[in-house]
């Protein structure tokens, strides 16, 4: 599935779409996270606020500006640097 029909299925509200996102970048973004923070703790707490986020706000991500996976890895390592910064 392409990243633009993904954002249409997330934008109009289906939680199936979600998942389908979560299965084909969690475990990535995750990865990504662990090795920023040290921390699978907070890697899986990074992991859910950038789905969360995907899921509240579809429309921030612009499938026209890059893929989806660069995307979620860009918030995954925004929040690892305010998580380094916090503690």
């Amino acid at each position: 599935m392409s990243d633009m029909d993904l954002c249409a299925r997330l934008t109009a509200g289906d939680l199936d779409a979600l998942a389908d996102a979560y299965d084909q970048h969690g475990p990535y973004v995750f990865g990504v996270a662990v090795k920023v923070t040290g921390s699978q703790a907070y890697a899986e707490e990074i992991t859910q606020n950038v789905f969360v986020a995907l899921w509240e706000r579809p429309l921030s991500y612009d499938p026209g500006l890059g893929s989806l996976r660069g995307w979620l890895v860009s918030r995954a390592l925004h929040e690892s640097a305010l998580r380094s910064k916090v503690g």
